[in-house]
């Protein structure tokens, strides 16, 4: 399940970011060409300028001129004089055996069917000359160019020269140029794809962590739900049959497994709570190092059932007060305490002890018990989680720690587990 969003994921992901970037790429192209275009024609009408003032300045049209402007600008120039040809462009056309007649035709086709007032040139000379610049599509040539007609008079002669330029260079710049573009859009998608792929897996692992954990805790509750009640169930058959001075050992043992199943629904609807924002903290000023003594007061007969000696260490100067919740503390409290008691032999050793340091307070737990390994340490506060050694105590579902944990962590605190020396372990929490 969760691969195939991944990969969906993925996929919107780059896919988007793909498409913003091809848009990009495409306005800047536009953008770009119509620039390179629209320079090209600014320096296709300067040349043109250029040239119509060398015209005026000439009294004579000679074909070396002629060749040499067209090698300069490669150029095409075809001219009329009063409607005829010059010999140069018949030479042209027999050495070139090429339809340069028929481009040089179209051209004239195009300025004649233009519907556009002709710029003039005025100079020293007696010459009068005007010159339109314009594109247009060869259908001969099968390219595009830039075309302009000079027309130039003086008495009663006329002067029509005719100049072309080609756009093949300019668009053999833009295919290389949208070819880059190509390439560069292409490695920018396989980027963005393993980026994406990278990235919305990162996002996807807390998310598949906690479904992870939310299956591994619906199948540990079931777990323990289903034992006592197979216990109570059994208990109530056998209940059925029984003699009447053996029915309060059943109806005992229904009891109990009932306030067993009552408080493992408990512990689930607190940790539920926390998991919806719905876990009630309600912080006031209390005397950390008077709730601690509490705690001591309510489990010493308790430790001295089980030989263990219980003390409290509490700090020479009175403490400030500390913003907390004393009920839910004490219910850290009472967690830990409580572990500690089951799990310390007797003639065992469970001290409490409370300090302020800087800005924090810190409130420990530690016993002489069975200790806990480096392994179980980084799951010790994981749901329904136990130790190997534990897993037979039914007073223990593994939420204790748990419930703990998320009571701290709404204080804005947090609680550690250390080795004790010695043996055994040391729970700390901060506030």
């Amino acid at each position: 399940m969760f691969r195939k969003v991944h990969i969906r994921l993925t996929l919107l992901c780059a896919g988007i970011t793909a498409v913003i970037m091809i848009i990009m790429s495409l306005c800047y192209l536009y953008v770009s060409e119509s620039g390179l275009y629209r320079n090209q024609f600014q320096s296709f009408q300067n040349d043109i300028k250029t040239i119509t003032t060398n015209l005026e300045q000439q009294s004579v049209i000679s074909m070396e001129w002629l060749s040499k402007m067209e090698a300069q600008g490669s150029y095409l120039f075809y001219v009329l004089d009063g409607g005829v040809p010059f010999l140069y462009n018949q030479l042209s056309d027999t050495k070139d055996n090429s339809t340069r007649s028929l481009l040089l035709e179209e051209c004239r086709n195009v300025y004649q069917n233009l519907d556009t007032t002709a710029s003039s040139a005025q100079s020293d000379s007696s010459y009068v000359s005007t010159h339109v610049e314009f594109e247009f599509v060869s259908e001969s040539a099968d390219a595009k160019y830039y075309g302009s007609v000079i027309s130039m008079g003086k008495y009663t002669s006329s002067l029509e020269i005719i100049v072309l330029s080609s756009l093949r260079v300019l668009e053999q710049q833009i295919l290389e140029q949208r070819f880059h573009f190509f390439l560069i859009d292409l490695a920018a998608i396989l980027l963005l794809t393993v980026f994406s792929w990278i990235f919305t897996g990162i996002l996807l692992r807390p998310i598949m962590e906690n479904h992870r954990k939310q299956t591994q805790f619906v199948a540990s509750a079931s777990h323990e739900l289903r034992t006592p009640l197979a216990v109570i169930l059994s208990a109530a058959e056998c209940c059925k049959s029984a003699p009447p001075e053996k029915q309060d050992g059943f109806l005992k043992t229904i009891n109990q497994e009932g306030l067993r199943m009552s408080a493992l629904v408990n512990d689930m609807l607190t940790l539920s709570g926390s998991d919806n924002q719905r876990f009630s903290v309600r912080p006031r000023p209390i005397e950390l190092d008077t709730l601690l003594m509490n705690s001591y007061e309510a489990f010493d007969p308790l430790a001295r059932d089980k030989s263990i000696t219980l003390s409290v260490s509490l700090p020479q100067k009175a403490l400030p007060l500390c913003s907390a919740d004393p009920e839910r503390i004490s219910q850290v409290l009472s967690i830990l305490l409580h572990n500690a008691i089951s799990y310390t032999p007797e003639h065992g050793r469970i001290e409490l002890s409370v300090w302020h340091k800087k800005e924090h307070f810190y409130l420990s737990v530690k016993d002489n018990g069975i200790g806990i390994s480096d392994h179980d340490k980084k799951k010790i506060f994981d749901r329904f989680y136990r130790v190997e050694k534990s897993r037979s105590t039914k007073e223990h579902f593994g939420l204790g720690l748990s419930i703990a944990y998320e009571i701290v962590k709404a204080h804005g605190g947090n609680i550690q587990v250390t080795d004790a020396e010695g043996g055994g372990s040391v729970f700390t929490i901060i506030l």
